[in-house]
């Protein structure tokens, strides 16, 4: 959507938006694992389920929507946290016209182990892994810095 400055300007905008890191408990190893997604439409590269709100839509509604319409996977917790942020677009995207960017809230939500069914206009494969190895694996500093929080509170947590 575009809005009309004093000048009469079309000023581009930030598509709302929603950061999931998902993960599961692994009981058998004590452990915390989360969810990458190969991301092949727009770019290339490893992240973790998000999306656009939808309008109207509530954040809660939100996260539950992409957590299923990219894992097929349905939320048991979910918790909201206070980070911010948005980027730019590398390139326009014809599938998001007026849109420049995003800007997300970082949300991360807890689902059981179940098969998972990707969205495969969107992504390629997916993987589980250990904080470690999911850090090394995202492509974008913003998500490493969403996993950071999202691990430092649930090890603190838990």
């Amino acid at each position: 959507m575009k809005t009309q400055n004093k000048n009469n300007k079309t000023k581009k905008q930030f598509r709302p938006a929603v950061f999931i890191v998902v993960y599961r408990l692994n009981n058998e190893t004590n452990s915390i694992e989360y969810i990458l997604l190969k991301r092949k439409l727009h770019w290339l590269g490893w992240e973790f389920p998000k999306g656009g709100i939808e309008a109207g839509e509530k954040l809660l509604s939100a996260v539950k929507r992409e957590c299923k319409e990219e894992t097929g996977l349905k939320p048991i917790k979910i918790k909201a946290y206070n980070l911010r942020g948005r980027y730019k677009y590398h390139k326009t995207l014809a599938d998001r016209p007026g849109y420049i960017g995003q800007s997300y809230v970082l949300l991360s939500a807890e689902v059981k182990k179940a098969k998972i069914k990707l969205d495969k206009e969107e992504h390629s494969s997916y993987v589980w892994l250990s904080f470690p190895e999911a850090i090394k694996k995202l492509t974008w500093k913003n998500q490493k810095k969403c996993l950071k929080r999202v691990n430092k509170s649930l090890i603190k947590n838990n």
